[in-house]
């Protein structure tokens, strides 16, 4: 029996990990779980999966958490604040973590469990787009593997099995193209936020949701891509494919091409990674190619959505830039999220950050520094813009 830790297991990403394991219960175990402050749904799974742990980032949710667990003699650790997310990366008695915490916040922990040797089921893209390079270095250190959950890198993941990544040419990653696909600069000068959170292939939390409407999400996958299965970046291109039925494609030296389909549901590849290297029974619908009338593929505009081509300007500078890009991007979309700029001011915030620290950008990759850049471009972003 594998056993687990969720990192975020009340958002999205964790409450569909939940229902993998309820799914495949006698060969996957919930030990840890952590949430930021959703007493409710923390309560649920405490219900359900009697973890041995849980952690709650929010001080005031963890005392509540507690009186709960005592009022009713469950025997659970209860934890809080970043040690709490640490110290249920990194418990002895697990195999694998599932980050699926949203943002910076997942580093620290997610580098705490490779530390401890732990196996990564990868939800939490920002971890690798601050710090990549630190990141893959220290699983290929600790013997750690790191299995992709997002559906595309998982999608190239499964693409690539039994073949040698010398063989690889080019990476084809797909983008739905989110709620504004087609449209133009001066039609998105009014987006509400009602109409951004409106994506129309996927459920997913708020923060991804408007990442999707921007397409940064797609940006920051490029440089998830980039580190994963160190491919450059020239090779790795971005193709919008609204029916987000092939969840990404993988082009061979000798132009074979090889796609992963499946139907937009995160639950596949949550549990391939959770398995990996086996397959179990379907978690989701299968897909009925005679009830398909027709895949289609179109070239993004850069131009209209900048945050795609920031990733990529981001990515290929390398070091602190995409450090700042990310930090940047947090700020701005919670902004939007409480309705203080519009829409296209998140990549203008953005551009404007990138630019503004150009000379701290210099300084050496390290996760110290990687930390507190992260911390100055919040202060700078919500000085300027809050």
């Amino acid at each position: 029996m594998k056993k687990l830790s969720i990192l975020g297991g009340t958002g999205s990403i964790g409450l569909q990990t939940l229902d993998v394991i309820r799914k495949s219960a006698k060969e996957l175990k919930l030990i840890g779980v952590t949430a930021n402050s959703s007493i409710e749904k923390m309560i649920e799974i405490i219900d359900e999966f009697k973890p041995k742990y849980v952690g709650m980032m929010d001080s005031s949710s963890a005392l509540k958490i507690k009186e709960y667990c005592t009022e009713n003699n469950f025997d659970i650790e209860v934890l809080e604040g970043m040690e709490g997310l640490i110290k249920i990366a990194s418990l002895e008695e697990i195999d694998m973590v599932v980050t699926s915490v949203v943002g910076m916040i997942g580093l620290k922990p997610t580098m705490a469990a490779i530390e401890a040797k732990k196996d990564i089921a990868l939800a939490n893209k920002e971890t690798l787009v601050v710090a990549g390079e630190l990141v893959m270095q220290a699983a290929k250190d600790n013997g750690v593997k790191i299995l992709p959950v997002d559906s595309e890198h998982s999608a190239i993941f499964q693409s690539l099995r039994g073949n040698s990544l010398d063989s690889l040419k080019k990476i084809i990653l797909t983008a739905s193209g989110g709620p504004f696909r087609g449209r133009k600069i001066d039609e998105l000068k009014e987006i509400s936020l009602e109409e951004a959170l409106n994506h129309p292939n996927w459920s997913m939390g708020k923060k991804i949701t408007i990442d999707s409407a921007t397409l940064m999400n797609k940006g920051l996958e490029v440089i998830e891509a980039h580190w994963l299965f160190n491919c450059s970046y020239d090779n790795i291109q971005v193709v919008v494919h609204p029916q987000s039925i092939i969840h990404s494609m993988v082009e061979y030296k000798d132009a074979s091409i090889i796609a992963q389909l499946g139907s937009p549901d995160m639950r596949l590849p949550i549990q391939y990674a959770l398995n990996y290297p086996e397959r179990k029974e379907e978690v989701a619908k299968s897909i009925d190619f005679w009830k398909i009338s027709k895949l289609t593929f179109e070239r993004p505009d850069l131009e209209t959505f900048k945050c795609l081509r920031l990733a990529y300007e981001a990515g290929k500078k390398g070091g602190l830039v995409p450090t700042v890009l990310n930090a940047a991007n947090e700020v701005a979309v919670q902004f939007f999220l409480d309705k203080k700029i519009k829409f296209l001011e998140i990549g203008d915030i953005i551009e404007e950050s990138i630019n503004y620290f150009n000379v701290e950008c210099k300084k050496e990759l390290s996760l110290d520094n990687v930390i507190e850049l992260d911390r100055k471009v919040r202060e700078y972003v919500a000085c300027n813009r809050g």
